[in-house]
């Protein structure tokens, strides 16, 4: 899973990605600080994984990762050069979704791009730009079409056709998701990478105290998340950051004195799972036992494909027991004693805790 984080100039992006990957980007109270990408790729915490540790023993444990990509704040004009321009924006077009960070908190030593907090306002203004920097990315492909015109004319012409009805769509500010429109790209043009396609998490960056003008500003991005369909999550982004650089055991002792159950972390993991569809499904593989994220519904014999290309080409079946089946057990031994593990085909929809074993062919 890639994750790209975006956000006006001082909304606390940049804080919110050290929270998050414990990477220590750099972060002043002035605008631009972002210069070059920050990137970070960062374990995704599941307590399972410990759980199937104990009754494995592997040599190895690799969780599932999220890639985080932190970029320059985009501000009102960018896509004709304002701030840093749209010039990283490059960076996060392959991503799966993006977190928009909006600032709730108030702080007078970090002043605010546009005078103060209006999640409405900066969240539109994000977006306008992102939108302006598909229709220009569009154009160029129509471009392109255009002067790559051969003696067939019937080549490119279902490209074209697309680019033209999302060239109109972005052009009056659109949906471009309805109509099976974004399936259809992917399928035909699946290099395009455009941001009107990939869904969003709102991110309220707050302050330590909850003020009445904090509040009031996070009861309007609320309110605002629930009128787009957008997941929001609370994570108070200095503190997090704070926190982030402990080590496991100061990190925990302080949460729970602090009574922070989640981190922003498991948050933002577990909007993003509702948010992209995503099931974890977890393998035992010689001396490794590994979590994969894929989407639900991922056929058994593509999911092999993703521990190995062999075992999707080579594909006979696939071992499958429930995560909560093989606990209760205690180890395969007592799920094969209860008769719990089934064998599946090749359109097995992998499911939420499956442990597998890919049976295949070289």
């Amino acid at each position: 899973m890639k994750i790209g984080i975006i956000g006006l100039p001082n909304a606390g992006k940049s804080t919110i990605f050290n929270a998050l990957s414990r990477a220590g980007a750099e972060v002043k109270p002035h605008p631009f600080t972002t210069i070059e990408p920050n990137v970070g790729m960062v374990p995704v915490p599941d307590p399972r994984l410990d759980r199937l540790a104990e009754i494995f023993a592997p040599e190895r444990l690799v969780p599932a990762t999220i890639q985080f990509v932190d970029i320059a704040g985009l501000v009102e004009g960018a896509s004709r050069g304002e701030g840093m321009g749209n010039q990283f924006l490059a960076a996060i077009r392959q991503t799966d979704a993006l977190v928009q960070t909006v600032r709730c908190f108030v702080d007078d030593a970090v002043a605010h791009v546009m005078g103060k907090a209006d999640p409405v306002r900066d969240i539109e203004i994000v977006r306008t730009e992102l939108l302006l920097s598909d229709l220009e990315t569009v154009e160029r492909r129509l471009e392109k079409l255009h002067r790559g015109r051969t003696s067939d004319p019937r080549a490119g012409e279902e490209e074209r056709e697309l680019l033209d009805l999302l060239r109109e769509r972005l052009a009056a500010g659109a949906d471009c998701c309805s109509d099976g429109l974004a399936g259809r790209v992917r399928e035909v043009i699946p290099d395009l990478g455009l941001f009107a396609f990939k869904p969003v998490i709102y991110i309220a960056n707050t302050g330590e105290e909850n003020t009445p003008g904090q509040e009031a500003v996070l009861g309007i991005l609320r309110e605002k998340a629930r009128d787009d369909g957008v997941e929001m999550i609370q994570v108070c982004g200095r503190l997090e950051a704070e926190i982030a650089i402990l080590d496991d055991s100061d990190r925990k002792a302080f949460r729970e004195e602090l009574g922070i159950v989640d981190s922003g972390l498991d948050r933002l993991v577990t909007a993003a799972r509702r948010t992209l569809g995503l099931v974890t499904f977890f393998t035992k593989e010689g001396v490794e036992v590994r979590a994969w994220m894929v989407p639900s519904g991922t056929a058994a014999r593509r999911a092999a494909g993703l521990v190995h290309s062999d075992m999707e080409e080579g594909f006979i079946r696939a071992e499958v027991v429930s995560f909560v089946e093989l606990d209760s057990a205690g180890g395969l031994a007592g799920v094969k004693q209860r008769g719990e593990l089934r064998l599946e085909g090749r359109d097995y929809p992998v499911r939420e805790g499956d442990v597998i074993r890919f049976l295949f062919k070289l």
